[in-house]
């Protein structure tokens, strides 16, 4: 099951103060239920900000495309965090282990940053399966576009955060984010929208870690957990991609 704490790794991201580069950061709960994650209230220079925590239980890992703590391992907790428009700082990494220090947040984790507004998060929910969502289309379009030149790194705006209580392999681990992206597609495109997504979304995905059997081996749409996981994900996604399309 996920929830609970975790005890403090070593091989964590080191704790940073949260007074770094002069960002003073404040925050308070806002209750939530945990398996959704904790809404968190903060004031940065000068700027009302919020963030999603969720404190992971022992024996959890999560497979991420998230700036701070990607890939696949165990992991302790996620942060999605919302920054200004126009975030000025070129480290985010050390900007979210900031504020997980400032949540006391030890051990590894996983640090994803949005322009969109944290506390208008979306959720879905199939079969023990939740996905929360955090939905920013300002910057949209195509995956597959003409060339252009690259354009500097923007926090993430379409950020999708998975807690299921089925232990999955490396592979369906990996197959879960690519079932969650074509959910979100679907979802945009369910909405009126003509777009694949924005060039900075990122998936989490937190599960227990495998015991001998290995986990489920799939995760793909017409599997079991994968099929949960795209209903969960279009639910969330569509319903804050709505709003969105109506602002455009």
């Amino acid at each position: 099951m996920i929830g609970g704490a975790r005890q403090p790794r070593e091989d964590g991201p080191p704790p940073v103060p949260p007074s770094h580069q002069g960002c003073a950061i404040r925050s308070v709960r806002v209750h939530l239920p945990a398996q959704r994650g904790e809404l968190r209230d903060r004031h940065e220079d000068g700027h009302h900000l919020h963030h999603l925590v969720w404190r992971l239980g022992p024996g959890v890992r999560v497979c991420s495309s998230a700036v701070l703590g990607g890939g696949i391992g165990p992991r302790a907790w996620i942060l999605n965090a919302q920054v200004p428009g126009g975030y000025p700082r070129l480290d985010p990494d050390r900007h979210l282990a900031e504020i997980a220090a400032s949540e006391g947040l030890t051990g590894p984790g996983a640090g994803l940053m949005t322009a969109a507004d944290v506390a208008a998060y979306t959720t879905g929910h199939d079969g023990g399966v939740t996905a929360t969502v955090t939905t920013g289309l300002g910057v949209r379009g195509w995956a597959a576009a003409p060339d252009v030149d690259c354009l500097p790194h923007r926090p993430g705006t379409v950020n999708i955060v998975l807690t299921l209580p089925a232990a999955l392999s490396d592979a369906a681990l990996v197959n879960a984010v690519a079932t969650a992206t074509e959910a979100k597609v679907q979802a945009l495109l369910d909405a009126g929208l003509d777009c694949s997504g924005t060039p900075t979304d990122a998936v989490c995905v937190a599960a227990p870690e495998p015991g001998p059997d290995g986990g489920e081996p799939f995760a793909g749409p017409r599997s079991t957990w994968g099929a949960r996981i795209a209903r969960a994900v279009h639910t969330a996604v569509l319903a804050g991609a709505r709003p969105a399309r109506d602002l455009s």
